[in-house]
């Protein structure tokens, strides 16, 4: 094929997967997986049953308190072997559950006892042991007899002849009724379809073997992992702490804005003023000029107060709601704007909040990086979402890479399980689109109704 500056290139077909399955590594190492689950299934299986059993009967004293709980702890373990093994050869990473730990007070081995009996991680690491150990014993027999038939089949042309003249008879024998009677796979017809054969089932073997691995990584990740709510608890805490940096980070930015901004013209407009006050008897139009030039810096400064303030919360969205709010914003843009806001109602104050700084946020991006001529602003709700979109037709090319704004903005909204979506290519604008979940106002006390 001739490319348009007259080089040669040749594309080589791509060999379908279907065909490339029984040569891939994955599907060895399902197999080698599907091999290594029955002695695996055998130890825990009865591991746990001999413990649960041991610790249950016991019971009535109270030994069966620390031999269940040893018996839990070593599921445990056993579940730790069972994450590593499908993580090496199944490419599936499932976390560890949240540790054991004492109730607040608790210590000594009973605290730790009554918590391993009370965590529902290591029942379900028990449950995990007894359950596979039927799967395993399933997944092993067909996945070997698969293998096993499908070779030997794919192969027999190439033992045929010494198998027949090591045993006498003209090949393989499928029937005989033990008085010389028999059929064999003898012909070269036969021959060939008993390879064509075993191909098929050299094909379809890869395949059986993921379905089944397919449920393995569902008991892994189901029984061995943390519960949902244990991952629910790990995101929130990581979102408080993102929310916590954030506030911070803010407030820092507030503390150098009137720092370096408003308060240091306050103090050079105190400066001035004191100067024309001891000019005013002297120099009279020298202290005019003075208090004339202390008169600007009162307006820079009122003027710096005012985009602090909005800056912390406008006025206009409290009072007026977040369409008003962002075409007041939009004003400010270097591009026109057109903003088009459609919702049912106002949603609550925190999340309308939210929505304005991350269309002020992308608004100045568009200001400073975009050389866009025009942009647009849509905010809708779509079944209990907000959902906001701003679009221009500038140089595009941004991206959320970490450490850029738009990372920080989409770790802002996710802290409030919000999404953001940056489409880019270069030379063709930028399209960010932003989700965040709708509640009312009236869920939350004091909220105002829009």
């Amino acid at each position: 094929m001739a490319t348009a500056h007259g080089q040669e290139t040749t594309a080589a077909p791509r060999v379908p997967v279907t065909l490339r399955a029984p040569l891939m590594g994955r599907s060895w190492r399902e197999f080698l997986y599907l091999l290594l689950n029955l002695p695996f299934a055998v130890v825990t299986f009865v591991y746990a049953i001999t413990m649960v059993s041991v610790g249950a009967g016991l019971l009535i004293t109270f030994l069966g308190v620390p031999v269940l709980a040893a018996g839990l702890a070593g599921a445990r373990g056993l579940g730790a072997v069972e994450r590593a093994r499908a993580r090496g050869l199944l490419g599936l990473v499932v976390p560890a559950p949240e540790p054991v730990r004492p109730r607040k007070g608790g210590s000594g081995p009973l605290a730790y006892m009554t918590a391993h009996l009370a965590s529902g991680a290591s029942w379900r690491h028990v449950l995990y042991c007894v359950l596979h150990f039927p799967w395993a014993v399933f997944g092993f027999c067909v996945s070997l007899t698969l293998w096993t038939t499908g070779l030997l089949l794919l192969l027999y042309p190439l033992y045929h002849w010494p198998v027949s003249h090591l045993t006498g008879q003209p090949g393989a024998q499928l029937y005989g009724d033990g008085e010389g009677h028999g059929i064999y796979v003898d012909t070269p017809f036969e021959i060939g379809a008993t390879a064509g054969l075993g191909l098929l089932v050299v094909l379809v073997a890869p395949w059986v073997v993921r379905g089944i691995t397919q449920v393995d990584r569902l008991m892994v990740a189901g029984l061995l992992g943390p519960s949902r709510l244990d991952a629910r608890v790990s995101e929130l805490e990581s979102d408080r702490g993102t929310v916590v940096d954030t506030a911070a980070a803010d407030l820092r930015r507030i503390e150098r804005d009137l720092h370096d901004g408003a308060q240091a013209r306050l103090v050079a407009l105190a400066m001035d003023l004191g100067l024309a006050k001891e000019k005013l008897l002297e120099d009279p139009e020298a202290a005019a000029r003075m208090v004339d030039e202390a008169h600007g810096e009162v307006k820079l400064a009122l003027r710096e107060l005012r985009d602090l303030a909005r800056g912390i919360h406008p006025a206009i969205l409290t009072d007026r709601g977040l369409g008003p709010a962002l075409s007041a914003l939009s004003a400010r843009c270097a591009a026109p704007v057109t903003v088009t806001v459609e919702l049912p109602r106002r949603p609550a104050a925190a999340l309308e909040g939210i929505a304005y700084f991350t269309v002020s946020e992308l608004l100045q991006n568009i200001s400073k990086h975009a050389r866009a001529t025009r942009a647009t602003v849509d905010v809708w709700r779509v079944e209990g979402r907000i959902m906001l979109q701003v679009a221009d037709d500038g140089r595009g090319g941004a991206t959320a890479a970490p450490g850029s704004g738009l990372a920080g903005l989409a770790e802002r909204l996710d802290a409030v399980d919000g999404v953001l979506v940056v489409d880019s290519p270069e030379g063709r604008g930028t399209t960010v689109t932003a989700e965040l979940p709708w509640r009312d106002q009236e869920a939350f006390p004091g909220g105002r109704t829009g």
